[in-house]
């Protein structure tokens, strides 16, 4: 464990269910997820406490079943459904690092994993696991984006983080547009008002109306949490907050 005190304590990461793909069309792969359970192993052994929320989006999004027919709770069940199988790959990988992890589902599935409890998840936190959120909010039309800011307040983190595969909040589709330009801060309302497509509008205002800090940043970035995470470097990615 390092002796020096990480710039936060608790944080919660979000990451989408496509980063977990990495050059594949669907599902999970192997090299993706076990660099990323060795960033996590790099955060814990800094004494920071770790949450995880992920998306289910590499092997199944309701949304887009919903618009070719099926029945938008349907559709996003089976989504929640799709977040617990990513949860519980992204929990061995991290027991393979020598750490503990605990899932905990917004849907009763007790046979894989934890109820989500409040005070139960702040506990295993502060007992140095890892803990990932699975099943969204467990309720249809919330984006896992609305579950990461409802548990990053519910768990009073000190910092939300949220996974692209951009380094950080553009003005434009930097793919598209080679002109688009990268923001290093913006307040809630710019991203609210410019419609900047950083999280959906019910997340943002969340972490908004509950002082979240929210920090926007590239995965692929070799260390890049760490950095944000443990050295405080306030270069990486698109901070979101309130001005001074």
């Amino acid at each position: 464990m390092s002796d020096a005190a990480p710039a936060y304590k608790r944080v919660l990461l979000k990451l989408s269910g496509e980063a977990l793909m990495g050059d594949g069309e669907y599902g999970i792969e192997p090299d993706v997820i076990h660099r990323l359970a060795g960033e996590i192993k790099e955060l814990a052994d800094a004494n920071v406490q770790v949450a995880i929320v992920l998306g289910g989006g590499n092997i199944f999004r309701g949304a887009g079943l919903a618009q070719g027919g099926m029945d938008r709770v349907t559709g996003d069940h089976m989504g929640m459904l799709a977040t617990v199988i990513n949860a519980l790959a992204l929990q061995d990988a991290v027991e393979k690092q020598g750490l503990y992890a605990r899932v905990m589902s917004a849907v009763r599935i007790n046979q894989v994993c934890e109820d989500y409890i409040r005070r139960r998840a702040v506990r295993h936190l502060e007992k140095g696991r890892i803990v990932i959120f699975a099943a969204g909010t467990g309720n249809p039309f919330f984006t896992t984006d609305s579950a990461a800011s409802l548990r990053a307040v519910e768990i009073n983190a000190d910092l939300m983080l949220k996974a692209t595969k951009v380094d950080g909040v553009y003005s434009d589709d930097p793919v598209k547009n080679p002109d688009a330009e990268r923001y290093s801060f913006l307040t809630y309302d710019e991203v609210l008002d410019r419609r900047l497509m950083v999280m959906d509008q019910t997340a943002v205002v969340l972490c908004r109306d509950h002082r979240m800090p929210l920090r926007v940043f590239d995965m692929g970035m070799p260390k890049g949490m760490k950095k944000i995470i443990v050295d405080g470097d306030e270069g990486i990615g698109t901070q979101i907050g309130f001005e001074d």
